[in-house]
């Protein structure tokens, strides 16, 4: 008996043991999975418990021209907020606040009467008013650094560069295009909550700064930038049109290095603007071309073998009639070649040529110049054009003098630098680099071939043909560089009416493009004047804004005429040499002879000014002087008020504070 009860005793020792030690390893297991396991998740529940994370701006990565210019650039402001538990007297911290802040007091009131223990007051304040709120010492009020975006050169290449929301996610342009690339890591502070959940008051605030993102260098230069919007805006006013679209492009690669609308817009306050104004219309709108289309239509005739430059037109004085429909020509002339129906641009010898391609032959061609498709130019919302893939009736006559078909100045510019460089389509770009935040480069973009569209032959031939454009009896005269063989077309287009659907009586659209220096092209430019008042042709409206982009650029960049210069002219390049002057400190050591001031004239007094208002005041004055670093002008020499003598002139800029 004793036996049994001891046997049993053990029984239950060894079980109750047993389901002890499994109990343990139970919780030393459970132990090791939340402790050692599930640690990090852990921890993070617990921070969400009884912390309370606020975003902070993001800062973005710097947008800068091909010379390092910079276009965009995040900057630290000071962020006011509150924290409305900790504010006894709210009416007059408002009605102290207000007045400083440019804020209703009712409005102040309302926002510091919220039940929270954290609440945005005012975002990025300027310098001076974060300090005199800082100096007050309110209770309840305290400050946040944060990055807002800034365009220091405000409507300089506003279109291209873009803008940004509050986010500050990109909304335009650049900054909508690489977005992700030039987006920061965001900052944010930190609140405590106590055990119940409710907010503890903000101290000791753990902050964590934003960090930037990557920046990205432009093909764009801003001193060519700056030269085209002058001369649109200038052609813009003369011609009283609604508005106007300029490009510069380099023949050879593609590279964007100007593009310009007017009317702009200043991207440091793009509410105030209309949705047409902060429109990219150079690579979001299409529009017929007209008679610039013309060159295209001949380029394919010839390199496809279908005419021969020699071949003579009849061009019936002026009047052909199609089927039910009647051609006319500005300029009636009997017989024409190949080359004077480019110079006096005539519809009926280019719908004639059409006829000879065929349909079929015509579209490969304009297909591979690129129209009817986009060229892939890093910027959002490009337009692809219009161009049918089926043509009917009278079709090939129309689209072989630019009617019925639409592009835009971003294709037409791009197909134009095919013939001015050979042959060769180039897709266009605008991003060159990309940095990182140590400025080293993570990605270099390259010039890229799209396809050949004519032979270097052709290329040639109709080169010579676009040069008697701007020669004596051409329409496009006022487009004529001293010095400079120039290669051109003019356009002029009717408007479809939105309303009726049909070509407007009145609405033309003017343009001039070509490439420049014709015998060794380097730019390419067009110029697109929108509803000229009065005289609309594009030879009169458009190519004066063509020949000072032109002019001004070849003079900045050096590039020497290789032409007899006449003397009715010299005025002319003296006054475009002054933008030749804007250049860094490495590039005054070349030893050019450059051009320089009258002898005798006085030195104006040019401290404290951009170097937008000196390159105007140099021009209104028809001088020429250096111009050493970027900002704002510092030093001269020599002194205002003294004359100008010798090659010693210059101005010295320091970057703004």
């Amino acid at each position: 008996m004793n036996d049994d009860r001891e046997k049993w005793a053990r029984i239950r020792i060894i079980m109750i043991g047993t389901i002890f030690g499994l109990m343990f390893l139970t919780v030393a297991g459970r132990a090791f999975y939340l402790q050692i396991l599930q640690h990090e998740e852990l921890v993070k529940r617990a921070d969400k418990q009884h912390q309370h994370k606020i975003d902070l701006t993001p800062a973005r990565g710097s947008i800068l021209d091909r010379n390092g210019t910079t276009l965009a650039e995040s900057i630290q402001m000071d962020s006011c907020y509150a924290e409305p538990r900790r504010i006894k007297d709210v009416d007059g911290t408002a009605g102290v606040l207000a007045p400083i802040l440019g804020i209703p007091k009712h409005e102040l009131v309302s926002r510091l009467s919220v039940n929270k223990s954290f609440a945005w007051v005012e975002r990025w304040l300027p310098p001076e008013v974060a300090l005199r709120v800082k100096n007050m010492k309110l209770p309840g009020i305290g400050f946040a650094p944060e990055s807002k975006r800034f365009y220091p050169n405000m409507e300089i290449a506003a279109h291209v560069v873009g803008f940004t929301g509050r986010d500050p996610n990109g909304l335009e342009g650049i900054e909508l295009k690489y977005d992700s690339t030039i987006m920061g890591n965001t900052g944010y502070m930190i609140t405590e909550r106590d055990a119940l959940g409710r907010n503890i008051a903000i101290k000791n605030t753990v902050i964590k700064n934003s960090s930037p993102g990557k920046n990205i260098i432009l093909t764009l230069d801003k001193t060519i930038q700056f030269i085209a919007e002058k001369e649109l805006a200038k052609a813009v006013a003369e011609s009283n049109a609604k508005s106007g679209m300029a490009l510069v492009m380099e023949s050879d690669t593609g590279k964007v290095l100007a593009m310009a609308n007017y009317p702009t817009f200043n991207p440091n306050a793009y509410s105030r603007y209309s949705l047409a104004q902060l429109r990219n219309h150079v690579v979001v709108d299409s529009f017929e071309p007209g008679s610039t289309f013309k060159v295209f239509t001949i380029a394919a005739a010839l390199d496809s073998g279908v005419i021969k430059a020699t071949d003579v037109y009849n061009c019936e004085n002026g009047s052909y009639r199609i089927a039910d429909r009647t051609i006319h020509d500005d300029h009636p002339k009997s017989r024409l070649t190949v080359s004077e129906i480019i110079k006096y641009s005539s519809n009926i010898g280019s719908a004639k040529i059409g006829f000879k391609m065929g349909e079929e032959k015509m579209s490969a061609y304009l297909r591979n110049f690129g129209f009817g498709g986009r060229t892939g130019i890093d910027l959002p919302g490009e337009s692809a054009g219009s161009l049918k893939r089926r043509w009917y009736g009278i079709d090939l006559a129309t689209i072989s003098f630019g009617q019925g078909v639409s592009l835009s100045t971003m294709q037409l510019v791009s197909a134009l630098s095919s013939i001015a460089n050979g042959g060769n389509l180039m897709k266009p770009y605008l991003v060159d680099q990309i940095l990182d935040d140590n400025g080293t480069v993570i990605q270099k973009f390259e010039p890229q071939l799209v396809r050949r569209v004519i032979s270097s032959e052709t290329a040639q031939k109709v080169t010579k043909m676009m040069e008697t454009v701007t020669g004596e009896g051409g329409t496009g005269t006022k487009a004529a560089l001293d010095g400079y063989r120039v290669a051109g077309k003019t356009g002029t287009a009717q408007k479809v009416d939105s309303v009726t659907h049909t070509y407007s009586p009145s609405k033309r659209i003017g343009s001039f493009v070509g490439f420049v220096p014709a015998d060794k092209p380097k730019l390419t430019i067009a110029v697109i004047i929108d509803e000229p008042q009065g005289i609309k042709y594009g030879g009169v409206v458009a190519a004066p804004a063509f020949k000072g982009i032109a002019q001004n650029s070849l003079a900045y960049l050096k590039i020497q005429p290789n032409l007899p210069t006449s003397a009715s002219h010299r005025q002319d390049t003296a006054t475009s040499s002054s933008v030749e002057s804007v250049e860094s400190v490495e590039s005054l050591s070349d030893g050019d002879n450059q051009e320089m001031p009258v002898e005798g004239e006085v030195m104006p007094n040019f401290k404290g000014m951009s170097m937008r208002r000196v390159l105007q005041v140099m021009e209104k004055r028809g001088i020429n002087i250096r111009l050493i670093g970027s900002g704002k002008a510092m030093e001269q020499s020599p002194s205002p008020g003294n004359k100008i003598r010798g090659n010693e002139v210059w101005i010295k800029f320091i970057p703004s504070a």
